[in-house]
């Protein structure tokens, strides 16, 4: 079953409660998304992005996923 941006969005929330998160698409399979988080900082974009899809628990995993693709942007605050 795809998933809403609303969706993405609150499962992002759980693990960065404080971050900037912008979740944009409307296929609901591909999708892309942007956030800015202080525990971002001192990671590389590889850590950070791995740590955005942990957070979605499991739903990017495999072709029955739920999330087809996710364009990721992630980075500290400035």
């Amino acid at each position: 079953m795809p998933m809403q941006a609303h969706e993405i969005e609150e499962l992002l929330r759980e693990t960065f409660p404080n971050a900037k998160i912008q979740v944009e698409g409307d296929d609901g399979v591909h999708m892309s998304a942007m956030v800015i988080d202080e525990s971002f900082r001192g990671m590389n974009r590889v850590q950070q992005q791995r740590a955005v899809y942990a957070a979605l628990k499991g739903k990017m995993d495999g072709p029955n996923g739920a999330l087809h693709a996710l364009a990721l942007t992630t980075k500290a605050p400035e």
